[in-house]
């Protein structure tokens, strides 16, 4: 069976001042798991998932910027790798940095990767596609975690913001890439990845 690998935008004009602006706290994220469709929440949020509030050990909202590459994925990850439970991992190289995870069972074709004006990577999408507040609200910017998840990632200073790349395997692995900033005087910026055919094949 071959691997199907596409490009996908990788969005910078989300201009949504307000959304994220609930955060999720501890309390709040543990009333909702007890209380939700356990087996669709652990797909999205549970343990190994990119968009767990716990995948670094200890609570932390996905929606809050974190240093990703200041960890090695060994180090962060090692009771998850242990016990078989994650599909996360990450990387830096001389020409980038490099996020794979799986996206959650449920929305994984609505992702979207925002790269934002040189501070953030965003990666979020919808797991729930009812609003009760009506269509013209953003799903972001209320509880969003009753219909959503999001990772935020801090870029490093070295990184290319207005590079970002975005990948799907078989619409289930995201894959992103950011390249490094040439150093000065680096006549090498041929920071070539090798490129993949884009197949939208249905």
């Amino acid at each position: 069976m071959s691997n199907i690998r596409r490009q996908i935008e990788v969005l910078k004009e989300d201009q949504n001042a307000k959304k994220w602006c609930f955060s999720l706290r501890d309390d709040v994220f543990k009333l909702f798991i007890s209380q939700g469709n356990i087996p669709t929440l652990n797909k999205v949020f549970g343990d190994g998932s990119l968009f767990s509030p716990l995948l670094f050990g200890k609570f932390f909202d996905p929606s809050d910027a974190f240093p990703l590459w200041d960890f090695e994925s060994e180090i962060l990850l090692c009771n998850l790798r242990s016990s078989g439970q994650t599909s996360v991992d990450w990387c830096k190289t001389d020409q980038d940095y490099v996020l794979k995870g799986e996206l959650p069972g449920i929305g994984k074709n609505n992702v979207q990767v925002y790269a934002e004006n040189q501070k953030v990577v965003e990666i979020c999408g919808q797991w729930n596609q009812q609003m009760r507040e009506g269509k013209n609200k953003d799903w972001r910017s209320g509880n969003w975690w009753e219909y959503g998840y999001v990772r935020r990632l801090e870029l490093p200073e070295d990184a290319d913001w207005k590079k970002v790349e975005a990948y799907l395997t078989n619409d289930t692995i995201l894959e992103v890439r950011i390249p490094k900033k040439p150093l000065d005087g680096d006549s090498n910026q041929g920071s070539d990845h090798v490129s993949s055919k884009n197949s939208d094949e249905v």
